[in-house]
């Protein structure tokens, strides 16, 4: 029996890989610098410990491969080998001579020899990814995916196993790395400037998506109604094209959508169920099927997630969103839904160069919030300069210029007791919602009643 060792497993991504490996019947063990978290929870009700801390002991001699996070490269200002080798495992394993990959690069090995539909845009991949592994899952279509985050429906994991040829994959643009995939399908909807660490412009991001397009080898799916979509306009390739929320153009045939009664509210999440539905009209579903499990989707782990009370009966919402655009989108829908209680937000910017890139966004993202508290800005890959001039202070201040109700929560444990104060004097009215991309999530067990 091969052995694989995993080194950042508590990313959502590497762990899924891992139950993909152990489906193989790999010995698999891993390792992961952070502490317990839901995700190694999971992982350690299923089947084995996890070594927390990186030591060269973890990893033994006779270890066939390695597949790390490139979340362990923290450092800047470092070059890539020398993040490597800080790492003891790693630098363990390059000494050893044993074959160790990123997870871009493993998960590539898997996806390239199967028919790859990959799901690549700046918003809503995860929601997409996982009403996709609704549909496609058991029947004639039984494809595997593999999810950014765990599925409610399928025990909170994020990896199904299938006997298809197809494999659903979320593919990240942060530092090319979906440029590792040959996708037969790809699913672009929106593109907006991300991960500013590593992206000198739109252009350059955007030119990482056109080279995507370009070793696709079969259908493209685009948003019509995205401007930085209609970019990717090739007559030369087959492009098919989703017109908001009336009807999808295969060329040969228009379709329009049919009504979906959605379990979790939104316009976001309803156009993310019409694109999956596009890809399984693509492959052949009748639409019975299809909406008979789309209309059975209950959502995913850290989106729009409401599954703690306060002691004085408010609700505790946990979610992702960490982007202007995903901010906005998810604040509205669940304004939408709980117009009747004020929507009291805490959102922790994740990366100083991300919040600095973009400002502009987060200053109009907030409308449906009736308080804001910003704890802090979580640390992440980022360099001096970004921190010195990015202040969480300084960020407040930009955002009060249009959100008056925006206070500093200097930092999570004073922010904790403004939460318990503000719980206190305002039972049974309120919506309390994370936003985060870091660690404030971390509060919602000093919250649940």
């Amino acid at each position: 029996m091969k052995k694989v060792f995993f080194i950042g497993i508590g990313w959502v991504g590497v762990s899924a890989l891992a139950r993909y490996y152990r489906k193989l019947w790999y010995e698999v063990s891993w390792s992961d610098g952070g502490k317990p978290s839901f995700v190694t929870d999971t992982l350690e009700a299923e089947w084995v410990s996890v070594f927390f801390g990186h030591n060269e002991a973890n990893l033994g001699d006779n270890t066939d491969f390695v597949i790390y996070s490139e979340a362990i490269i923290t450092k800047p200002d470092l070059s890539k080998q020398d993040n490597l080798n800080a790492n003891p495992e790693l630098a363990k394993a390059i000494k050893l001579n044993i074959k160790s990959l990123s997870y871009p690069e493993a998960l590539a090995e898997v996806v390239n020899k199967k028919k790859c539909i990959a799901v690549a845009w700046t918003h809503g991949k995860s929601t997409t990814t996982s009403i996709l592994w609704v549909i496609l899952s058991g029947w004639d279509t039984d494809a595997s995916v593999l999810v950014g985050a765990p599925v409610k429906q399928f025990n909170n994991s994020n990896l199904y196993f299938g006997a298809w040829d197809y494999f659903v994959i979320e593919a990240c643009e942060y530092k090319r790395s979906f440029l590792k995939y040959l996708p037969f399908i790809t699913v672009i909807t929106n593109i907006e400037i991300d991960h500013l660490d590593y992206y000198k412009d739109l252009n350059d991001y955007m030119n990482a998506f056109f080279a995507l397009q370009n070793q696709t080898s079969g259908y493209i799916i685009l948003n019509w109604n995205d401007p930085n979509c209609l970019k990717l306009k090739d007559n030369s390739k087959l492009q098919i094209f989703v017109y908001d929320k009336y009807f999808v153009d295969f060329k040969w045939e228009k379709i329009y959508f049919p009504e979906f009664n959605l379990q979790i509210p939104g316009d976001h999440i309803e156009f993310d169920a019409k694109l999956a539905y596009t890809v399984a009209k693509l492959l052949g579903l009748d639409d019975d099927y299809i909406i008979s499990k789309i209309t059975s989707y209950s959502g995913i782990w850290r989106r729009s997630e409401i599954v703690w009370t306060t002691k004085s009966g408010n609700l505790v919402m946990s979610d992702y969103g960490h982007h202007p655009t995903e901010i906005k989108l998810t604040l509205e829908s669940i304004k939408q839904k709980y117009h009747d209680k004020k929507i009291f937000v805490i959102f922790q910017p994740h990366q100083y160069s991300r919040t600095i890139e973009l400002l502009d966004g987060f200053k109009t993202s907030f409308d449906s919030a009736d308080s804001l508290i910003i704890p802090d800005i979580y640390f992440s890959r980022d360099k001096k300069e970004d921190v010195e001039f990015m202040t969480t202070t300084r960020f407040v201040s930009e955002l009060k210029q249009n959100y008056s109700n925006t206070i500093n929560g200097n930092g999570l444990e004073n922010t904790l007791e403004l939460i318990k104060e503000y719980d206190q004097k305002n039972p049974n009215s309120s919506v309390i919602v994370l936003l985060w991309a870091g660690n404030v999530d971390d509060l919602r067990g000093e919250l649940v009643g």
